[in-house]
């Protein structure tokens, strides 16, 4: 083969390598934009318990005795305890509980807002009736009414 013909030597990992640096690139862009991003829900709620006992520590010469004192202290002590190694150990455990509450609260909202739906109608005359609107056993929200979840 000719000098002319022959490809340069082309670096094997220079794809790789450019799009590592526009990922940093990106994301060092959106943290000067948005702040930094919320981390696991395992961090986040080691960051949480920090703060409570943080703020536990400021409260608690205004609380009233040393056994009070005490007792507070003891209480965010024990917590930290036994979040710590379960955090340490297994930290996605959060993250699907998180997702499973928002799960549940979605299918509560959803169940909730078909209710109110029907409360809100306007109820149409029922022929065996009186003629009144309404249907006496409809309360409303407060009503005994049972709710399915299923």
């Amino acid at each position: 083969m000719s000098d002319a013909t022959e490809r340069p030597a082309v670096d094997a990992d220079a794809w790789a390598k450019a799009c590592a640096e526009d990922l940093e690139a990106e994301k060092a862009r959106r943290r000067t934009q948005y702040g930094t991003p919320p981390g696991s829900a395992a961090e986040e709620l080691r960051k949480l318990l920090d703060v409570v006992a943080d703020k536990v520590s400021a409260f608690q010469t205004s609380l009233p005795g040393m056994a009070a004192q005490s007792a507070v202290q003891q209480l965010v002590s024990q917590a930290k305890s036994a979040v710590e190694p379960v955090i340490e150990r297994n930290p996605e455990i959060f993250d699907h509980l998180a997702a499973a509450g928002s799960e549940l609260l979605a299918a509560y909202r959803s169940a909730v807002e078909g209710h109110e739906r029907r409360w809100t109608q306007q109820r149409t005359p029922d022929p065996d009736s009186s003629g009144d609107a309404t249907d006496p056993r409809d309360e409303g929200p407060g009503a005994s009414e049972h709710i399915d979840l299923d």
